[in-house]
């Protein structure tokens, strides 16, 4: 039930947490979405997608209720702070920012870290500190915190790739282990801030993930 996920709602927006596996918004699969859920749980077609998720990531989501919300607009101005939780394979340094130009295959879906920029590729930003390592049978995880500057195609997924720190359980860029069909990948939408744009009074909607792998960790601020 959509109302089972609604982590907060008013007049002017709704935010919920998107399980993992249910697309953001319809597509080719016909499953059911939770944008179209959103839908016929409020009985109003003029809910806006502010932004989106990849299916396979749950999470924070926020929609607009109203256009004069103008929450799309404070996504393009970097007016809404995005944070992610990932769990990666490998130690991963304290904190660290990337800088990477990607470019997008359009035929296999993936993105992929180009050298130099040309007219196709995108620049990608994100700071990542890291909150806890474990060992586990002879391998390092290490939980994640994660802020996009930018939203590109998988960014979080090929930038940490890129720099050898695979997500755990990403059956697309993690080529270091091999995954059971239906793990979920170790990323999630941990948190939004962000200046209510009717009240002014900020904003921040947090939701901390509770399943595997994230559950070997103890730490999550």
């Amino acid at each position: 039930m959509i109302e089972d996920t609604i982590l907060y709602e008013d007049d002017f927006l709704i935010c919920v947490v998107k399980p993992p596996g249910v697309p953001t918004q319809p597509d080719k699969t016909g499953d059911i979405d939770i944008l179209t859920a959103l839908h016929r749980y409020l009985k109003n077609d003029t809910i806006d997608l502010v932004h989106r998720l990849d299916r396979p990531v749950g999470g924070v989501l926020l929609f607009s209720k109203k256009k004069e919300a103008k929450l799309s607009q404070m996504v393009q101005q970097n007016q809404i702070k995005k944070e992610y939780v990932a769990v990666v394979c490998g130690k991963a340094k304290q904190q660290e920012t990337l800088e990477n130009y990607l470019q997008k295959n359009g035929k296999t879906n993936l993105s992929f870290v180009t050298e130099e920029k040309n007219r196709n590729s995108k620049k990608a930003v994100l700071t990542y500190q890291t909150m806890q390592i474990i060992e586990e049978e002879e391998q390092y995880y290490s939980l994640c915190k994660i802020r996009l500057e930018t939203g590109r195609h998988h960014q979080i997924r090929v930038q940490l790739a890129h720099v050898g720190l695979p997500i755990w359980g990403d059956q697309k860029y993690n080529t270091l282990q091999k995954w059971k069909k239906g793990t979920m990948i170790a990323l999630w939408a941990y948190r939004l801030t962000l200046e209510h744009p009717k009240t002014k009074e900020k904003l921040i909607l947090q939701s901390i993930p509770k399943q595997e792998p994230f559950s070997k960790f103890t730490v999550f601020e």
